[in-house]
């Protein structure tokens, strides 16, 4: 059996944190034994006790928080760590710390597109036995920004259940009936959370020109997801007079049904993704798409299945809305199988165990 650690000091609830999770209970039906520690009033300490993981809280303060070290330090040695899997920048430094003085290895996951500070000091992803990244350009640029040796790094982008995340399981009406969305209305949504990188401004400033520009056709815009940036954003829809046309869901546990129910899904990011989480799931639903060419982004597009746009340009993603509009009741091409069979939870798990087999190989040979 393998027995892996994740560590994670992040408070929020995202890709990063839902990653995580997935990860640690998909990889349940291979020889692994996955804990969590984290901090006491996280989210993601709610949800790996929802779904039985063994999880631990630690302060995780800072980058060189010796309680912390200490704590990590006797944590594996007691449950016979093999592996050391951190996630973020404060818990990379303690957790990486805590493997190395165990003697046991440091696998660095790295989930944002974000470039790292290349300052010979900053020098705890050189370290690292192993480094994953959730997409191709995070790959690059830890190569060429961070001193990362091109043998010791791999891309294995989120893979959300491409069972659950299936049309045929949810039906069109249904859905948009539990979202209230009318027939005759095109919904236009996004599903992220509420932070400043997400850019909901945009979306919002999309919604003000689709409705002057097509008068005649009436639209509903939807926003999933929860975050700081929830005021700033009631306040921007406030003042483009757009209360009548949002309406703003909060965080959501359907998200099949809520990428079933719309017409067009959109990402507006400048920054931070790796391969949005949500963009798969919104290609395993055949939903269209239409995203900023930020992160790895790019690796998901396979013969114009979704819409890329400038990620500075708010013309450009005006205009690419427009241009999905008029082509929204034609047929739209469907690669379900591409993300599926590529980007699935079991090519994940299956990666990701290959590279935990390949990393102890001394040991499980």
């Amino acid at each position: 059996m393998i027995r892996v650690l994740h560590t994670e000091w992040s408070d929020g609830w995202g890709g990063q944190e839902i990653r995580i999770i997935d990860e640690i209970l998909s990889l349940q039906k291979y020889d692994v034994k996955s804990y969590l520690a984290c901090r006491k009033d996280s989210q993601i300490f709610k949800k790996a006790q929802l779904n039985n993981i063994d999880v631990f809280t630690l302060p995780f303060k800072g980058n060189l928080d010796l309680i912390t070290i200490v704590r990590l330090f006797f944590l594996i040695r007691k449950f016979d760590i093999d592996i050391v899997n951190t996630h973020s920048g404060k818990d990379s430094w303690v957790g990486g710390l805590a493997a190395k003085l165990s003697g046991k290895k440091f696998l660095r996951t790295r989930h944002l597109s974000n470039q790292i500070n290349s300052s010979r000091l900053n020098f705890i992803n050189e370290i690292s036995d192993f480094v994953i990244t959730t997409g191709e350009t995070i790959r690059k640029d830890m190569i060429k920004n961070n001193r990362i040796k091109p043998e010791k790094i791999i891309s294995i982008p989120t893979g959300p259940n491409a069972n659950y995340f299936n049309p045929v399981k949810y039906s069109i009406e249904k859905c948009r009936t539990k979202f209230g969305i009318k027939d005759e209305e095109i919904a236009i949504g996004m599903l992220a959370v509420l932070r400043r990188f997400k850019r909901h401004d945009r979306f919002i400033l999309s919604a003000r020109y689709l409705i002057k520009k097509y008068p005649e056709k009436k639209f509903k815009f939807l926003i999933a997801g929860e975050g700081p940036q929830r005021i700033n954003i009631e306040k921007l829809i406030k003042d483009n007079a757009l209360n009548n046309n949002f309406t703003l869901l909060g965080h959501i546990d359907c998200q099949p049904e809520f990428l079933r129910s719309l017409d067009i899904f959109v990402i507006a990011s400048d920054s931070g993704e790796g391969v949005p989480q949500s963009l798969i799931q919104a290609l395993l639903m055949n939903t269209p798409s239409i995203s900023t060419n930020v992160g790895s982004v790019a690796d998901l597009f396979l013969e114009d299945n979704f819409l890329l746009v400038e990620k500075k340009s708010q013309e450009s993603f005006n205009q690419a809305l427009g241009k999905m509009l008029k082509n929204i009741d034609k047929e739209v091409i469907k690669t379900r199988n591409h993300i599926k069979n590529n980007f699935s939870e079991d090519v994940m798990a299956e990666k990701t165990f290959s590279l935990y087999n390949s990393i102890l190989k001394k040991r499980v040979s």
